[in-house]
Parts: C-alpha cells; sequence; structure tokens
C-alpha cells in the first residue's frame, strides 16, 4: 500500500489523549520515586529518584527561594521609598519652621529698631509707617509710606529709622506720603559737627552711595588760624539753623575730609547711620520747622 507523506507524517504523530495520559504516569511514576528517595527507600529506583528527583526538588526550591527573597527585597524598597518620603516631607516642615523663626526674629529687630529710635527721640510726637513702594534702583532714595493726609502727615515733616536721619516728606496724598531721603542728589542739609559745632552742607550723590554707600558734606569752613578741628568718625548731626530740618537728628560720621582749592574751605564724606538698602518702617516726626520762623530762605 503506498501512502503520501502526509499520511505517513499522521500515522507518526501521537493522539493528544495519548500523551497526556503518559504524562500522567510519568509523574505519578516520579512522585512514587520521589517519596521512597526521601523515606530512605533503597534499590534502582531510589537511585533513579535521587538522581532525577531530588535534583529537580532542589531546583524548584532554589526558584522559590529567589522568589520570596526578591518578594522580601520589594517590600523593602517600598518600606525605604516610604520612609524617604516621610523624611522628606519632614525637612520641608522644618524648613518652613525656620523661614518662619527667622521672619519673626527680623521683624523682631526690625520693630526692636523703630522702638529704640522712638525712645531716642521721645521728645517728638512720631507715627510709625511702612514702606509700600520705591524708586527703581538698589537706593530707598525717594519712597512711599503708608501714611497720608488723613492720618496728619504734612509736607515738611522729617522721617526718621535706625537712630538716624532718613529724609524729609515732600508729597502727601490722603493715603500716602512720598518722603525723599537724604541720599537722593536732590537733597540738601544745614549740618553740623556734633564735637565741635561747625557748619557745613550735607548733600545727597547717588554716584557716590554706588561707590562707597557714602554721602558728601562741603563748605565747611577753615578757621582763621588755618586748624580746623573736624575729624573723621565725628558724629553728623543737624544743624539749629536748617530751615526744614529740625536740630540735633544724627545724619552720620565723617569718614574722609580735605582741604578744598584755597584752603579756604574744606569737604569731605560721610557715612549715613541708616542702611538705606534695607528701609522697611520708619517713623515720622510729626511736626515740622518753619524757615519763615526764622527769616531764612528754604532748602536746607
Amino acid at each position: 500500500m503506498i501512502f503520501t507523506q502526509r499520511q505517513r507524517k499522521k500515522r507518526k504523530e501521537l493522539p493528544p489523549r495519548y500523551l497526556l495520559l503518559i504524562m500522567t504516569i510519568v509523574c505519578v511514576v516520579f512522585i512514587v520515586f520521589g517519596r521512597t528517595a526521601v523515606s530512605g527507600g533503597a534499590g534502582p529506583l531510589s537511585y533513579v529518584a535521587g538522581y532525577v528527583i531530588v535534583p529537580m526538588q532542589n531546583g524548584i526550591n532554589k526558584i522559590g527561594s529567589g522568589l520570596s527573597g526578591l518578594s522580601l527585597r520589594f517590600v523593602s524598597k517600598q518600606e525605604l521609598e516610604a520612609k524617604n518620603q516621610a523624611l522628606e516631607e519632614e525637612i520641608d516642615e522644618l524648613r518652613a519652621q525656620l523661614n518662619q523663626v527667622e521672619t519673626n526674629q527680623h521683624e523682631y529687630e526690625e520693630l526692636k529698631q523703630l522702638y529704640d529710635t522712638q525712645q531716642a527721640f521721645s521728645s517728638f510726637e512720631t507715627m510709625d509707617a511702612e514702606v509700600v513702594a520705591k524708586d527703581s534702583g538698589n537706593w530707598f532714595s525717594t519712597f512711599l509710606i503708608d501714611q497720608g493726609s488723613k492720618d496728619g502727615i504734612r509736607t515738611g515733616m522729617n522721617v526718621i529709622a535706625q537712630g538716624g536721619l532718613v529724609g524729609i516728606v515732600v508729597d502727601v496724598g490722603p493715603n500716602y506720603a512720598k518722603v525723599r531721603s537724604i541720599i537722593d542728589d536732590a537733597s540738601s542739609i544745614s549740618a553740623m559737627d556734633a564735637a565741635t559745632s561747625d557748619l557745613f552742607i550735607v548733600n545727597g550723590n547717588l554716584q557716590t552711595m554706588g561707590q562707597s554707600q557714602m554721602i558728601e558734606f562741603s563748605n565747611l569752613r577753615i578757621p582763621e588760624d588755618g586748624e580746623s578741628k573736624v575729624a573723621e568718625g565725628d558724629k553728623v548731626v543737624t544743624s539749629q539753623i536748617s530751615d526744614r530740618y529740625l536740630k540735633g537728628i544724627p545724619i552720620g560720621y565723617i569718614a574722609t575730609v580735605s582741604d578744598d582749592e584755597g584752603n579756604l574751605t574744606r569737604s569731605g564724606t560721610i557715612l549715613p547711620i541708616v542702611d538705606f538698602t534695607h528701609l522697611e518702617h520708619v517713623l515720622v516726626i510729626m511736626e515740622t520747622k518753619d524757615y519763615a520762623d526764622i527769616g531764612m530762605g528754604q532748602g536746607n
């Protein structure tokens, strides 16, 4: 009988049900051999079990142990990530608390400084005001405060902070006022050396402030004997002849002094008491010095 190639191939293949039956018998035999080997049975079957079943079981055990270890490592990694997240949140909270403490400390120092200034000028009635805006640039040369005419603020009132003169009110609205500081180019103050009572003019100069954080003074007259007692380190205050500034308000300290050409006057620089890069609160002295009362022209 002649068979085609496809028919021969069919005869060689076992039906699936027979293949399943054979595999079932083999598994049963392996199980029996395994139990025999484990229970210590002797004979050929135990040798077969020793060579075949035991290695298979060892392999399965190793795979199970590996999967178990992998699961533990996975759980451990999750726990570490959770702990790390908790630590990061705790660090963020501590940073926020530290920032709040630093802010509170800064506000405390600012208010304490304002209180000390108020005590130093206790002979004057003052009003606390907050700086709410300023011109562009690093310096508080002109700026706005949150008190105005409805609060009793008037032009010509002197402004102080940090124990020294800040400037003068030059414009007033219902709920704001504009202050020109002593460092502004348009500022000119009649001042004197607190130690010698020598008089001179203090001029604002933003260029000098930018270069050395100083303002300038000029027109310090040299005595006829040629020996000026004004020296570096002397305290400078507003003079009694100023027509716009109340007497005795500290301005700063003389940093440099030199003779002008002709040796008739001296000039130099002054280090201001007030830090004009940081101004948040000021005090407005609630009175003005009317230049008409002393019969002098307006300007100093």
